[in-house]
């Protein structure tokens, strides 16, 4: 297969400002993809960038890059997007494949999350957004309809299926209707308060949910108590402070280490995992052996002090 409307390579490394964007795919079959992933095996993790239209060509390329990561045991993925959008029902199937196969979302600076693309980001374990997001009405390009009544029997069984994935997504199925009210012609970018009151930033809810159980048996009480209390830390010290994403990592590095994590018992499900192996970036490192500048990065000195009373794990 080729990428027709698109670009995918792949990176071991999660500092994209110091060592790019990777090795361009040209050879998407299995061969091919264990090839240029198995300098990914020993670290574990794995960053695909991805530029272009959300398609079946797309769709394509993240069953076969999941498929080879899961044979060489690669269980960190980002997958790093920009994307004017596409076609809806290969964002759903798309983004169906990814909710299952444990990815993280990026969205950059500088990088774009329109239309279609928004489905794709609603799947992500953690959604980590500094580019723009925006949404508009869905158009079936294939359709036949003729009249009004026509179109709108037609796209309510579209945004039925569209408000269902939503919801299995953990993202408020409020965000299908405000599409229907803007035009395909236009745009509306969402604000970080609306991607955040509409659960498209930050950790999915509902994966959330399934792994909060999980974690309870694995790691105790007390872990998921301090990793609630970082999560809420890191919404209104880091999110609100931090314009690139490669800052909002560092900050989420410096942060993470006042409330116990990387955890002794079960360091991978600790928070910014994926920047724990031997490959995790030069950036990041120094972020965790230096929070001092991490946190004047946040532009808030406190960052460097006790935990206050709003981020103290719950009793």
């Amino acid at each position: 297969m080729q990428l027709t409307n698109g670009k995918a390579s792949i990176s071991c490394d999660l500092d994209y400002p110091g060592a790019g964007d990777g090795q361009t795919i040209e050879d998407f079959s299995r061969a091919g993809l264990g090839e240029t992933l198995a300098t990914c095996a020993g670290s574990g993790v794995m960053r695909v960038r991805f530029e272009g239209k959300i398609d079946a060509d797309f769709t394509a390329v993240i069953e076969r890059v999941s498929t080879v990561a899961d044979e060489l045991k690669i269980e960190k993925r980002v997958l790093d997007l920009n994307s004017a959008g596409g076609m809806i029902e290969d964002a759903i199937r798309a983004g169906d494949f990814i909710a299952e196969s444990r990815w993280n979302i990026w969205v950059r600076e500088g990088s774009i999350c329109h239309s279609a693309c928004v489905l794709i980001l609603s799947a992500g374990d953690r959604r980590m957004i500094a580019g723009q997001v925006g949404i508009h009405r869905i158009i079936r390009m294939n359709s036949a309809a003729t009249s009004r009544a026509e179109l709108n029997q037609e796209l309510h069984v579209v945004y039925g299926r569209v408000r269902d994935y939503f919801e299995r997504n953990g993202v408020a199925v409020a965000v299908a209707d405000l599409m229907r009210a803007v035009p395909n012609r236009s745009l509306r970018l969402l604000s970080s308060d609306e991607l955040q009151f509409y659960g498209l930033d930050g950790i999915n809810p509902a994966q959330d949910d399934l792994d909060r159980l999980q974690l309870m048996r694995d790691c105790g009480e007390d872990f998921v108590s301090r990793r609630d209390a970082f999560e809420r830390a890191f919404e209104r010290r880091c999110v609100a402070a931090d314009d690139e994403l490669d800052e909002l990592n560092a900050c989420g590095l410096a942060l993470r280490g006042q409330f116990g994590f990387p955890d002794q018992i079960c360091p991978t499900q600790s928070p910014f995992s994926e920047f724990d192996t031997a490959s995790a970036v030069n950036g990041a490192q120094r972020a965790e052996i230096e929070p001092e500048s991490a946190a004047a990065a946040e532009g808030n000195a406190d960052s460097r002090e006790t935990p206050s009373k709003d981020d103290a794990p719950a009793q």
